[in-house]
């Protein structure tokens, strides 16, 4: 664990995927099974990991550009999204599971009496099924996904909507993140930030990003937060 300092806060915001939830086989397996509906050569999940993070048009795009040189345009992008829904409805759920910690530090969190949200640049209609897959849908007050704000992470839109609908300011939320795109979109809300290591960081060292401290296990999160 990297030293961080107590914080002070009223509520925590966790990213999903890479943070409380293992998702990349899911994923992974969604999307090749959509590059090879289209003729193209399926990608290493370990490739697939690095393109995590900033929604699932991204991620569909670097994929398709990465397995055939070129991305897809409008028009096709919005086809394959369509495609990749179908695919990952499918797979949801299948290979996920809660990161070592997940469960016990979400317990201690809510009975010290902090209020918890997951902001998250996911389409939207897939965060509720794989919190209540993994069971901790109840431990949130506020869920954010990637449709809901007018911009996604590394704008500070996802979690100043976050804040608004917990009650809190900015500066009394803490963003719990794995990526950059965690780190500047609580930078840029006025939110202080920790950085778990394990993770999809889209191939960036979490050590070498502006956070306020870094856990290797969300179970040391408690320990770190008091409430004003």
């Amino acid at each position: 664990m990297t030293r961080a300092p107590p914080f002070i806060v009223e509520a925590i915001a966790f990213d999903l995927d890479g943070t409380l939830l293992d998702t990349a086989q899911d994923l992974a397996q969604a999307l090749n099974a959509l590059l090879v509906e289209h003729g193209l050569e399926a990608l290493p999940v370990v490739f697939i990991r690095d393109l995590i993070g900033r929604g699932l048009a991204d991620l569909v795009t670097r994929a398709v550009a990465a397995s055939r040189g070129t991305p897809p345009g409008a028009g096709e992008l919005n086809a394959m999204l369509a495609r990749y829904a179908t695919h990952y409805e499918a797979v949801l759920g299948t290979h996920t599971r809660p990161y070592d910690g997940v469960s016990d530090a979400l317990e201690a969190l809510r009975g010290a009496g902090f209020r918890l949200a997951v902001v998250t640049n996911k389409t939207t209609r897939f965060v509720a099924p794989h919190l209540v897959h993994a069971r901790i849908a109840d431990y949130f007050d506020v869920v954010i996904g990637g449709d809901d704000a007018a911009a996604k992470k590394p704008d500070a839109a996802p979690i100043v909507l976050a804040a608004g609908r917990l009650g809190v300011r900015c500066e009394r939320l803490l963003v719990v993140g794995d990526s950059g795109n965690d780190a500047l979109a609580a930078r840029n809300a006025g939110s202080p930030v920790l950085l778990v290591p394990y993770g999809y960081n889209e191939g960036v060292p979490v050590r070498s990003l502006p956070a306020d401290g870094i856990v290797d296990s969300l179970a040391q999160l408690p320990a770190l937060c008091r409430r004003p």
